[in-house]
């Protein structure tokens, strides 16, 4: 098939048509911005979506990444103000806020951001001893973000987040914090064992002065009590005395015969008992300690007896004991004590 002049214009013309779409619509993706240069000045930003552009008078500028992006920041050595030498690295979190000036306000965009982050991780280590450096992480964190945000803002960028990610001091300094530690806990064991004693020999001291003072307590109640028992016995020694008293004023022989029985079988119960006694020998009037019951049954009688019976006549005497003659003594062996 032969062309004609007419058919290679029109298909010329279809070609150029094509290449004019082509260099005029642009898409940008999700995420990111175009910038829009005319004749190599900046003129507008282009959004995600379908966008056209002049074609030939027109041009996309620089590609910016939007999304917040993570920056590694390489370890490095940082004096601190007592003089340690530390190695410390961290990474940054950042953010495009304003495309135009991204491009345009900078150039090398991730690489002024990670000299300017380590700059000020030396500047804000530096100022600070190595026991705040390791125990203060967060502080360390926020100042490097503040400052480094504010150093980006005219950049159009949005440092969002700044964290060390490690500190590792030489090997002999952590040999040192480890001894020091040991002894530091060593210490506070001591310190505790020493309040732990302190504190037992006073519950002890305080536990055997309560137990004093019960003790006081209960010796000062006994006695009171044991005086009070004294006193009623004396008042009712007293009280039978003078009950024996007027009955003898009164010319009855019986609480005299019951008077002297009951003084004689307690100065007996209490030969009987002694303790330092274990062979009693010694001679009983036996019609005397007979005549002195018979004396504390008649008494009895006109105290408790029945009305039909007639008082014990008063020539009912216990007769005189015989005269006490000492047995003669045999040579004999004396009975060995049980």
């Amino acid at each position: 098939m032969v062309l004609d002049g007419f058919d290679i214009f029109v298909l010329i013309l279809v070609l150029l048509v094509i290449l004019v779409l082509f260099a005029g619509i642009k898409t940008v993706p999700q995420g990111y911005r175009y910038t829009v240069e005319r004749f190599g000045r900046y003129t507008r930003t282009l959004d995600p979506g379908l966008n056209i552009i002049t074609p030939f008078i027109e041009r996309i500028g620089a590609r910016m990444n939007v999304m917040e992006q993570v920056l590694d920041i390489p370890t490095q050595e940082v004096i601190t103000k007592d003089n340690a030498s530390v190695s410390a690295d961290a990474v940054a979190f950042y953010q495009v806020l304003n495309p135009a000036q991204a491009a345009y306000q900078i150039s090398d965009l991730e690489n002024a951001i990670q000299n300017l982050t380590m700059t000020n991780i030396r500047s804000v280590m530096g100022s600070m001893d190595l026991d705040a450096l390791l125990s203060n992480r967060d502080v360390i964190n926020e100042r490097l973000l503040r400052v480094v945000d504010e150093a980006v803002g005219p950049w159009g960028i949005k440092v969002t987040r700044i964290e060390i990610k490690d500190i590792r001091p030489p090997t002999d300094l952590v040999d040192a914090m480890a001894r020091q530690m040991k002894a530091e806990r060593e210490k506070r064991a001591q310190v505790l064992e020493a309040e732990g004693s302190r504190n037992a020999q006073i519950l002890r001291a305080e536990g055997a002065k309560q137990a004093a003072v019960l003790k006081a307590e209960g010796e000062r109640e006994a006695a009171f009590r044991e005086a009070e028992a004294r006193e009623r016995l004396a008042e009712a020694e007293a009280k039978a005395t003078r009950s024996v008293s007027e009955a003898i004023a009164a010319g009855d022989i019986h609480a005299i015969n019951y008077f002297v029985a009951q003084k004689y079988t307690e100065a007996l119960t209490e030969i009987g008992t002694a303790s330092n006694s274990k062979i009693i020998l010694m001679p009983l009037e036996a019609s005397s300690l007979i005549g002195s019951l018979g004396g504390i049954g008649a008494i009895a009688r006109e105290v408790f007896g029945d009305s039909g019976a007639a008082p014990a006549p008063a020539s009912a005497r216990p007769r005189a004991a015989p005269p006490r003659t000492t047995p003669p003594v045999r040579p004999s062996t004396p009975p060995s004590e049980t």
